[in-house]
């Protein structure tokens, strides 16, 4: 009998149907994500399961006692909603899908530095509702970006493909933070600066965007004092973790103009957005689509099936995390 596999939400077509060739599959397709009570039944039922970020597998879920569950292939490149440790103490191998949604992520940073940029978002709801009566010469003034510095918060693989697509795109200089100073050769390619600190960055950039990974050491690090060093007509990103800004600052940040404008794919409690950011014509929200696109979905459900294939082969995984 093949291994069964639990899909905890239903995936693109094509990588659904590589691991159904493969595999006998469950999906969760109830359109909700799994209770805690659910996922703790689940670790009893099926040989792998296949999670998404909305899934909280915290140590109680995977420390069940004779759980069937060996191996935790994530469809996604982050793993903050998995219990690392708990994984390795429970003999639980789990793997993520890096590298695959790099391009992706970096267009919807792309978009949001346009949208807030040139006030999109707020200039659309402004013509749906009939508020727009013609050309006017003062109406809906944005800020040019060529020429302006793109300071990015981490400078790894989408962070890179940021600054790439921004330089050649929109003429952006490149200043960069990260714990790591990147080699002087990468450095080079993009033409990019490398700056001592994230204040010093967040007090140069005109547009700072977020690239940093989730956790306790990234955790609220865009709060109110970093806020007021940035410029009053600087623009920030994220398309990387929720967790990474304090959003009742941003909010109030925005709200006071302390900041020109900010645009988020992503939320602390995601769906949860928080409500001071809804009614803000300066914040620009999208509901999580960094990777949403029909390529790069699929690329996931793919690069999670091969490392379920070489788990149940007794192969090393492709990118095992734990």
């Amino acid at each position: 009998m093949p291994p069964k596999i639990l899909l905890t939400r239903p995936w693109p077509e094509g990588a659904f149907a590589y691991l159904k060739a493969r595999y006998d599959v469950t999906v969760n397709d109830s359109g909700v994500p799994l209770t805690k009570d659910q996922l703790i039944a689940a670790m009893g039922e099926y040989d792998a399961l296949c999670p998404t970020v909305t899934d909280k597998l915290t140590a109680e879920v995977l420390s069940v006692a004779d759980a069937r569950v060996k191996m935790i292939a994530n469809f996604g490149a982050g793993f903050e909603h998995i219990d690392l440790n708990a994984a390795k103490a429970a003999g639980i191998r789990v793997s993520n899908t890096p590298d695959v949604l790099t391009e992706a992520t970096a267009e919807i940073a792309l978009l949001l530095i346009l949208m807030t940029s040139r006030r999109a978002s707020e200039a659309e709801r402004g013509l749906r509702n009939g508020d727009w009566n013609g050309w006017k010469p003062t109406q809906f003034l944005g800020q040019s970006l060529d020429g302006k510095t793109l300071g990015l918060a981490g400078f790894g693989r989408i962070g890179q493909a940021t600054a790439r697509k921004a330089k050649a795109a929109l003429g952006m200089n490149i200043a960069y933070y990260s714990r790591n100073r990147v080699a002087p050769e990468i450095e080079a390619a993009f033409d990019a600066r490398y700056v001592g600190s994230l204040d010093e960055l967040a007090a140069q950039a005109d547009v700072l965007s977020l690239h940093t990974p989730g956790g306790a050491g990234t955790h609220h690090m865009i709060n109110a004092a970093l806020l007021k060093r940035m410029k009053p007509t600087a623009i920030l990103i994220n398309t990387a973790r929720g967790s990474v800004v304090n959003e009742i600052e941003l909010a109030e940040a925005l709200d006071a103009r302390t900041i020109a404008a900010a645009g988020l794919d992503v939320y602390q409690k995601e769906p949860v957005v928080n409500p001071a950011l809804l009614p803000l014509d300066n914040a620009v929200l999208l509901p999580h689509l960094g990777s949403a696109t029909v390529e790069t979905r699929n690329n996931m459900g793919l690069r999670a099936a091969y490392n379920l294939d070489r788990f149940f082969a007794g192969e090393d995984l492709l990118d095992g995390i734990a």
